[in-house]
């Protein structure tokens, strides 16, 4: 099956969700810095989590998508307990890669921002070429 990811998916398009921030997500239990605050891998992952469940609910069954890149500012901390928005918006479609633009923000304050990229993939394929 060919898959033409410009008819499920509109540049301009956006998702959102909500994270609250817990202990595991902090840089001093990660053991990426001493403090007690959200640490830059998880922002990131949740950017890259918010992004991919965009595709995800509208892909064909079978298929999924990757993170290639990401290039991410962490831009203020943001403490335990505190509810964070994560913003994907569709920047670009190049067959089947799909650029976002990333934001989080806690209210008003813009914890973080940058770009990230997904290559939708037939799960089947990709594992078997994994396994080869």
């Amino acid at each position: 099956m060919d898959l033409d990811l410009n008819s499920l998916f509109d540049i301009g398009m956006v998702h959102i969700d909500t994270y609250l921030v817990e202990d595991s997500h902090t840089a001093s239990h990660l053991g990426s810095g001493d403090a007690r605050v959200l640490a830059t891998p998880w922002l990131i992952a949740f950017m890259e989590r918010t992004s991919h469940q965009m595709l995800a609910a509208k892909l064909p069954s079978g298929y999924s998508s990757v993170g290639t890149l990401v290039n991410v500012r962490h831009l203020a901390p943001c403490a335990v307990g505190s509810t964070i928005e994560v913003k994907g918006e569709i920047i670009s479609i190049t067959g089947l890669k799909v650029s976002f633009k990333v934001t989080a923000n806690k209210g008003n304050i813009l914890l973080g921002d940058g770009t990230h990229e997904r290559f939708v993939i037939n799960e089947e394929r990709f594992l078997k070429r994994l396994n080869s």
